[in-house]
């Protein structure tokens, strides 16, 4: 008897080195912004793919609802992480699975496109945003264990808040640069931007939810991001036209910014700066500072943008 408890604590504590990336491995924070003590602390390699998924969530006109409820289903099936392996034949973050119609091994190994094909099949459930997020969740994943994503819920809800903007300066990372990082520099971060905000992942492979095409949202997503030396400005809103999925200009420009923050270490962004507020990499509690007047941030106060500096690293 003495045995089993052993290992089943050994077991649990197994698990949940799993979901939050162990003792030590966490570089990444948000926290609530209601004033509550809740917070939520993981890698920086769930932080971009989270990042990811609230992207490709609000850029196909999904509310805040939804981007929840894929977080919750990522948490449960992945703890965030891109993984090559899983049940029978299922992989990446969701868990979906070649055999079932979901894509191909290399198409839902694109977090990109496993975020934008979970999205639209969950469009397709009937008064989604109205049912219990393990119902809504279900409904999508055909899970053998759907109860299991009722204990995300409050870390996905917490996490979408911050990702989608409706929380501000909410996302802190340590911002240690990844070894691992294919590309750095302005072009890899507008890259990256192009390709979780402004780019259809499923219209571009042709993929298809009840055998019907998944038509691009309208008007389609787009970022521009101009680059000077090693910054990157985003404008938050172009030409007069409203945000992406109806938001506001601010929500908008906080999700840009805490997306940049969330991808700092596969980026190497050393800062980041909006409406008067600056987030610096490496500095005492990687905690978003207030900028003074004429500062660092104050052109992008007024002006709307989001101003990204990578490093040299």
């Amino acid at each position: 008897m003495a045995a089993l408890l052993v290992l089943c604590g050994v077991a649990a504590y197994l698990v949940v080195q799993y979901v939050t990336g162990g003792g030590g491995a966490r570089g990444c924070r948000v926290i609530s912004a209601s004033g509550a003590r809740a917070s939520f602390e993981f890698t920086p390699e769930q932080a971009g793919n989270a990042a990811t998924i609230a992207a490709v969530g609000t850029g196909r006109g999904m509310p805040r609802r939804a981007v929840t409820i894929a977080l919750a289903t990522a948490l449960q099936e992945s703890g965030l992480r891109n993984i090559e392996h899983g049940d029978r034949d299922s992989l990446g973050l969701f868990q979906q699975r070649p055999s079932q119609g979901w894509g191909t091994e290399k198409q839902i190994l694109d977090p990109t496109y496993a975020a934008g094909i979970f999205y639209a099949h969950l469009a397709r459930v009937p008064h989604y945003s109205e049912l219990p997020l393990t119902v809504a969740a279900q409904r999508v994943q055909r899970s053998g264990y759907p109860e299991a994503y009722a204990k995300h819920e409050a870390d996905a809800a917490l996490l979408s808040g911050a990702l989608t903007g409706q929380s501000a300066a909410a996302l802190t990372c340590d911002g240690r640069p990844e070894r691992t990082a294919s590309a750095t520099g302005p072009d890899a971060v507008r890259d990256a931007l192009v390709r979780d905000f402004g780019r259809d992942a499923l219209q571009e492979t042709g993929a298809q939810v009840g055998g019907t095409p998944v038509p691009s949202p309208s008007p389609s997503p787009s970022v521009t991001a101009t680059a000077r030396g090693r910054t990157v400005t985003v404008p938050v809103r172009t030409g007069g036209e409203p945000a992406a999925s109806g938001r506001g200009e601010r929500e908008r420009g906080w999700q840009l910014a805490q997306w940049a923050v969330a991808n700092s270490g596969a980026l190497h962004i050393e800062r980041v700066s909006y409406a008067g507020r600056e987030w610096t990499a490496g500095s005492d509690g990687d905690e978003w500072r207030t900028v003074r007047p004429g500062g660092a941030a104050g052109a992008e106060k007024s002006a709307g943008t989001v101003r990204i500096v990578t490093g040299t690293r």
